[in-house]
Order: C-alpha cells, then structure tokens, then sequence
C-alpha cells in the first residue's frame, strides 16, 4: 500500500514565522506556528512533516545512501561529482555534501522539536498524542544519528527553533549526542504501537525503534546492549526474511515482512532519480573488488580457492545475490541480453533499487523524479547480522550466532551453504564482515561498516578497477582525518562557536 500520510506532510511549507507588522499583524493568507497548531489534524500534520524531512537530499533522500555511501566503500564507483571528491581524498569543509546533510539533520530536527514543544495543549485523545510524541522522538534520534556518526560532536538542540538562541551554540560532545539518541529511542519504545494497519503503514513502530536502537549500539561499540535491541526484534515474532532476495526491492512487494522502516515515497507527490541514475547513468557502478568477493554457492568458499570456479564463466555458480544485486555482462536485464559495453564505468550495473526485471520489457523507462520505490533503512536481515556481529564480539561464536548466519544464508533464494563448525571467533569475525557485505551491498551500509571497523584505511587506499582490470581512479582514505566529516564552513561562518574536525583547517 502506498503512503498516504505523506501527502499532509506539505503543509511544513506553509508555515511561516512573521514580525510585528503594522500592516498585517495577523495574516490570515498563510498558516502561522502559534495558530496551527491547534487541532489533532494539524498535529498529525506537523508529525507527517518531520517523515517529509527524512528525503532531504543530504540525508536519507534523494539516493544519497546510494551515491554519498556506496560509491565511497570499495563495492562501487561514481564517476563524477562531489562523489569522486571524497573517494579521492579532495574533499574539504566547503564541499557542498556535508553541507546538505548538515542543514537536512537540522531540518527534521527542528520539526521534531516543534511538535514536541506545542503538542501537550492540543485537546485529543491521550494515547493518540503519546504516539505522536514518540514518532516525533524516533524521527530526532534518526536525524541526530548522521551528526553523531559522521561529523563527531554538533549542536544539541532539544528546543523549538530559535535563530537568536540556537546560532551560536557550541558543539556538543558524541557522547552528549549518544545519550540523547539512546534516550529518545528508549522514549519512543515505551509508546510506539507494534504495527500500523490502513493508511498509517510506514510509520514508525516499536519495532523499529529497537532495530534502530541496535544499530546505533552496534556502531558505538557497545556490543553487549546490541545484541540484546537485536534479539528483542528478533524474538518479538513480527518480522521475518522475505523469500524472494531480489524481490525484496520490488514495487509491489514494499512494506514486507522483512521491511522494519523504510523512506516512504509516492510519485507524484514525492519522486526520485533511482532508476534513471542506477541504469541509464550508471552512477553507481559496482566494481569488479565487490563481486569478486561472491563465494561459490555449492561449496560456500571464495573463488580465490574453490576448485568449481571457472575464468571462462565467472558468474556461473555464484552466491545467487549477486545475480539479484548486480547486472552482468551477459545476463538477461530488462527483457534483452546484457553487452560488454553497456555498463561503461565499470562493466556493471546496480541492479538493487531499480523497479526494472530481468525478463519483462519495460513498459517505460523512468525519468528524473519518476520514481517512487522506498528506501529500506532497516530491515531484518539486517537485525540478525547485527545480532550476530555483536554477541560474536560479546563470546564468540555460539549457537545462536551461527543460526543468525544461517537465516540469512538459507533465504529460500538464496540457499547458500551453512559455515564451517567450529570457527574461532576471528574467523566468525570475518564471515559475518563478509556476509554483510553481501548481504546488503547496494544499500549504502557497507561504508559505514569499514569506518566503525577502522578497516577504511586498508581497503579504500587502492586503486579502484573496471572489469577489464584497467585503472579508473586512486582512492585515498587519511585515517588521521577522514573517519569524520568536516563541519560545513558556512555553518562555522554563521555560528563561530562550532570548532572543526582535525586536519581540516578551520
């Protein structure tokens, strides 16, 4: 079902903040705060805002997961643009992205922070209102997420904008940041409902609250309380792998069984370039280093040492994501074979999060802001790598480790075999590194991974090749500068009390 709750989210753009005017000292052409917020409709409005923000460009929309993320891990390459600027170590506090993804943060959490300052006097049911409240405080923990996880320390703002009192705040600490992020998930956990029915599916749900709780936990390094978010969504029953792994990203199949949160999109009311990018552009072009690293599906071993691996056919008996994530040169995609030449950046194409089939003809191709396919934030497959990642570090390899691993790798398409007995727990270590990298390659993750692995520096600083093992660019990672993004130096020129990261100059 598609997200109707969307669509009142627009009325953000209507509101306005005004000066005493002896001319019009009381609009009445155009919604003001004060008298908006009145009524359970405008709440729910206002609470349909802040999910609105979650597609800013430089945030969660726009396929800035895809381009910003992906493209500067070692799975995939872009060609040109403020992409190629980090990938290649060039980029600086003036470069436009993390300005973008800075006031995109701000943005929702400035509508979060609205809501939670004016809602209490709104005569409306109780429950009704506790809801809101806690949508609104999930919503912030996901916008201060990316100002916790990429820039360091930032401003933290818990009040209902105020430009005289909010611009020259200093920073606060990561771990000021955490505290919040950790509190408002708790919050929000307490009063989310388990599921939505009708035109309230894609809203935030208990479950997701806790899936996000796992994985702020997870980057945090605090192990311990990441598996046991991770086995509370695991043991609450609701969520479960879907079968079809390319099917997952299916138009028709959103908001599955395996969906926990996703970005809600809704052609013609809010569109995006997925498909025009991923195919016809080949912005994000997977490399050779990524589907390299599919193992064999009969004996579960990498090609580097599988005797069932041949040169001649290297796609031939794959781990069968790799045909549901990436377009081969002589495959079938869009009802016609593959050619050698059709995917110039790197001799692939990203099949994941394009609407496009391997048999059917298209009946039209997409153009700019066509496309309305969601993007999946967190789903379980997911959850139960996390799970595995942690209590792998908490004591190693036991049985509930191995059966998180094992879910993912027997999806019903998937089939792959089970690991080894027996593993030590470096070894299991590596796997469920690998298995991540597979397992949701093209969602914009794996970057985050080697960062929070401090794995960056080894894996980025290399250079990156196409199919035919032909250099198409050097990738640099300064391991002493760029696990954090630089503070934007236009927020540093109009609040001078923000302090920039090292070695980025001021």
């Amino acid at each position: 079902m598609k997200k109707y709750f969307l669509i009142s989210g627009l009325f953000v753009a209507l509101l306005t903040s005004c000066k005493d005017d002896v001319l019009n000292i009381d609009p009445r052409d155009k919604y003001v705060e004060d008298r908006f917020f009145q009524s359970k409709e405008q709440a729910e409005a206002a609470v349909n805002g802040i999910y609105t923000a979650l597609r800013h460009t430089g945030v969660y929309g726009g396929v800035a997961p895809l381009y910003t993320r992906e493209t500067w891990s070692p799975n995939a390459y872009a060609y040109n643009g403020e992409q190629n600027l980090v990938i290649q170590g060039n980029h600086d506090a003036n470069t436009g992205l993390f300005n973008n993804a800075w006031n995109g943060v701000y943005l929702g959490i400035g509508r979060a922070n609205n809501l939670l300052a004016r809602i209490d006097p709104i005569p409306m049911d109780d429950n009704l209102k506790k809801r809101f409240k806690a949508e609104a405080k999930f919503l912030r923990a996901v916008f201060y997420m990316p100002l916790w996880n990429y820039f360091g320390g930032a401003p933290l703002i818990l009040a209902t904008p105020d430009y005289t009192t909010q611009s020259n705040l200093p920073r606060n600490t990561p771990s000021e940041l955490l505290v919040q992020i950790l509190k408002d998930l708790d919050e929000a956990i307490t009063d989310l409902p388990v599921s939505y029915s009708g035109t309230d599916k894609g809203r935030a749900t208990k479950g997701a609250a806790l899936a996000f709780k796992a994985r702020v936990l997870l980057y945090a390094g605090r192990y311990a309380e990441a598996a046991v978010a991770a086995k509370a969504v695991i043991d609450s029953k609701i969520y479960s792998l879907f079968p079809d792994y390319r099917g997952l990203f299916y138009l028709e199949n959103e908001g599955n069984v395996e969906v926990i949160f996703d970005i809600q999109y809704k052609y013609p009311e809010s569109g995006h370039d997925m498909d025009i990018s991923l195919d016809q552009f080949n912005t994000v072009a997977p490399t050779p280093d990524l589907v390299n690293d599919y193992y064999m599906k009969d004996d579960g071993l990498p090609i580097s040492i599988s005797t069932l691996y041949k040169p001649a056919q290297p796609y031939s008996g794959r781990d069968p994501r790799l045909a549901a994530t990436v377009i081969l040169p002589g495959s079938t995609y869009k009802g016609k074979p593959v050619t050698a030449t059709q995917y110039p950046r790197t001799g692939y194409g990203q099949k994941k999060y394009s609407i496009y089939k391997d048999t059917e003809v298209p009946v039209q191709t997409l153009a700019a802001g066509l496309s309305e396919l969601n993007y999946i934030l967190l789903r379980y497959a997911d959850i139960l790598l996390m799970y595995a990642e942690a209590q792998n570090e908490i004591v190693g390899p036991d049985p509930s480790v191995y059966d998180a691993i094992k879910q993912v790798r027997g999806r019903t398409s998937v089939q792959m075999p089970v690991l080894p007995a027996n593993l030590s727990q470096a070894k299991m270590r590596e796997e469920i590194r690998h298995e991540r990298r597979i397992e949701l390659a093209g969602e914009g993750l794996y970057y985050d991974d080697i960062r929070r692995w401090k794995t960056a520096g080894q894996v980025l600083n290399v250079d990156a090749v196409n199919i035919k093992g032909e250099r198409i660019d050097t990738r640099r990672f300064d391991v002493n500068r760029d696990y954090l993004w630089p503070v934007p130096s236009i927020a540093i020129q109009e609040n001078p009390a923000l302090t920039q990261n090292p070695k980025y100059g001021k």
